[in-house]
């Protein structure tokens, strides 16, 4: 796994010119808690994953599968 690091929420963030504290929002979650997601500290549930990948207008196979093959 040399690509441990590699978080596709935080990417698609960063494309879609959002924050982590606009979803928090969007969720109604707490900032730290997307935070954590932002690290992988922590997973979100399928529910949240659903959501936010609608919010972001992505397919949810966007944020779970990593196409970056090297």
């Amino acid at each position: 796994m040399a690509h441990k690091e590699l978080n596709l929420l935080k990417l698609w963030l960063v494309e879609k010119k959002k924050t982590g504290k606009w979803l928090a929002e969007q969720l109604g979650k707490d900032q730290t808690t997307i935070s954590k997601w932002c690290t992988n500290s922590n997973q979100p549930d399928i529910e949240s994953i659903m959501r936010t990948a609608k919010l972001l207008a992505v397919d949810i196979n966007d944020l779970l599968i990593s196409n970056n093959v090297e």
